[in-house]
């Protein structure tokens, strides 16, 4: 289905447009527009008539959706009528397939309704920095969803920068050392800080959590008192799937003890030894990063990062290979949940 301006000229030209609307669909039923005139991120859709069913009409439209996000990376769902967790994932489904369950966690998620969950669990007066969910994983979602049920009183946005743009601010030297280099993981588990490794990876038999590493290219070493250790090495970049543009899709930035909120880092400085902190990023081989070079892959992340308020009933899909997402410091309630879709494994896009 060919997509079209409001004066009749190709999609293409809407790169230049600013909020020029544009029809999605034969009988307008949504237009899609950007929050700002000067940035094309996140695109925005919304629909014309009031009780659009948003599941059914995204089933309908996947393929120009699935064009969209990946020209844009972030689409912004706003002014639907979607009202529970449920409609939320039947949503997800129509336009990405089965939702997935959040395995070999590393932050703390309460399940809400089938395989909805809470987004991270964390202190609403600390940041959390810009990252790709589970890009740790050998196998992650390729998308991933958000809905505002409420709204908080002030902050609590969900940052996000484009990766594709990431990746062109690094450094070329930079960049090259870590692909060539990788960077390597280490999480401990089971000393009183984050997660236990029972809750990481949704069991209490070490059995099952060898094989599981095992089959994941993880190194674990079991310490006393029921505590494990793991390492794991993994790429810095991707080639996406569909345009083949190269993006920065790690968690080498997010987990070093250099990005923590400095009270939360100092209380873990003081707690733990450097072996035994409870994440932390190396080179891949087990050099220590530069902070220097931690600094400037900071500053990538920021220099790219667009931010806007959350209002009730929006729904937020990413690709999680082109855009990196965080979370503001809030006041009052919030509740933003989260699915993910859409399964893709390192070795198919490396």
């Amino acid at each position: 289905m060919a997509q079209t301006n409001d004066d009749g000229s190709p999609l293409d030209d809407f790169r230049r447009a600013g909020r020029k609307i544009v029809r999605l669909s034969p009988e307008a039923l949504v237009t899609a527009t950007y929050l700002d005139e000067g940035r094309q991120f996140p695109l925005v859709m919304r629909p014309t008539t009031e009780n659009l069913d948003l599941a059914e009409w995204a089933g309908n439209n996947r393929a120009e959706i699935e064009q969209a996000l990946g020209k844009h990376g972030a689409i912004l769902f706003r002014g639907f009528s979607l009202r529970s967790a449920p409609e939320f994932e039947r949503f997800v489904k129509a336009v990405s397939g089965d939702v997935l369950e959040y395995h070999e966690r590393s932050s703390p998620r309460s399940r809400i309704s089938g395989r909805i969950y809470t987004s991270t669990d964390y202190p609403p007066d600390k940041s959390i920095f810009l990252h790709n969910e589970q890009s740790y994983n050998l196998v992650f979602p390729l998308k991933i969803f958000f809905y505002c049920v409420q709204a908080p009183a002030e902050g609590g946005a969900t940052p996000i920068a484009d990766t594709r743009r990431v990746f062109s601010r690094i450094a070329s030297d930079i960049r090259a050392r870590f692909m060539e280099r990788k960077y390597m993981y280490v999480r401990n588990f089971g000393d009183g800080f984050g997660l236990n490794w029972s809750e990481a990876f949704q069991t209490t038999k070490k059995a099952e959590v060898r094989e599981y590493c095992r089959r994941h290219q993880i190194e674990c070493e079991w310490k006393s008192g029921n505590r494990l250790r793991t390492r794991q090495v993994r790429g810095v970049a991707i080639r996406h799937p569909m345009t083949e543009e190269w993006v920065w899709f790690n968690h080498l930035t997010f987990f070093h003890l250099s990005t923590l909120d400095r009270q939360i880092r100092e209380e873990v400085t003081r707690a733990f030894a450097e072996e035994d902190l409870p994440n932390q990023t190396y080179y891949g081989d087990g050099g220590k990063i530069e902070d220097e070079v931690m600094e400037h892959l900071r500053e990538a992340y920021r220099l790219e990062q667009v931010r806007f308020d959350w209002e009730e009933r929006d729904v937020l899909m990413l690709d999680n290979t082109l855009t990196a997402h965080g979370r503001e410091p809030y006041t009052g309630d919030r509740r933003v949940v989260v699915g993910m879709a859409d399964p893709r494994s390192w070795a198919e896009l490396r």
